[in-house]
């Protein structure tokens, strides 16, 4: 079965790639195109699924297709951006432009460093059925950006344990200790699973 990421960031797909060195790991769009996805979910599950079942349904059983929802979590702003994270500024928003909103909340409120986490949820639909794996990353987000590796909220996050933003970590360190990298060390089984059933 080809694997194909039900995603058209170039940041999730090159992490993807990194994460699964050898294997070829496609964007959804190289075969349909330029494809949106209404993501109405609920839940960060939710909208993976809905993501990875609409690629499957129009690629067919040859595919197995692996799609992420992830997002950032801020308490003190009653958990915003979460789900809507991709498009906190707007449907259309980049990412600058959702980081800056979150930046400005927090400064209308005064806080300069506060607690957060990033969610990641990783669905993966093939012909031998659905699955979905969760992980997080705990640590502050501030208000002065910092960094320009990674992409979305990177710059303005630090995790548990180092002093430096994910913009300004190394990737290898980001990819040890990020949401999606824990997720998809969870997800790495199910997939050589349903790839060995294949054969």
């Amino acid at each position: 079965m080809h694997i194909v990421l039900a995603t058209k960031n170039r940041g999730k797909l090159k992490e993807f790639n990194e994460l699964f060195s050898g294997e070829e790991i496609i964007s959804f769009s190289e075969i349909l195109g330029d494809i949106d996805i209404v993501e109405d979910g609920s839940s960060f599950r939710e909208n993976a699924l809905i993501k990875a079942r609409e690629i499957y349904k129009r690629l067919g059983e040859d595919y197995l297709v692996v799609s992420d929802d992830s997002g950032i979590s801020v308490p003190i702003l009653n958990g915003e951006p979460n789900i809507y994270s991709a498009r906190y500024a707007g449907v259309n928003a980049t990412d600058r432009e959702n980081l800056l909103k979150l930046v400005d909340k927090l400064k209308e409120k005064n806080i300069t460093r506060t607690k957060a986490y990033y969610t990641a949820s990783i669905a993966i639909v093939s012909r031998y059925g659905e699955y979905s794996v969760h992980s997080w990353m705990y640590g502050d987000v501030i208000t002065t950006m910092r960094g320009d590796g990674g992409f979305g909220y990177d710059p303005v996050f630090i995790p548990i344990g180092y002093n430096q933003t994910l913009g300004e970590l190394d990737s290898s360190i980001k990819r040890e200790i990020s949401h999606r990298s824990k997720a998809l060390k969870l997800a790495r089984p199910i997939i050589d699973m349903l790839q060995k059933k294949s054969i």
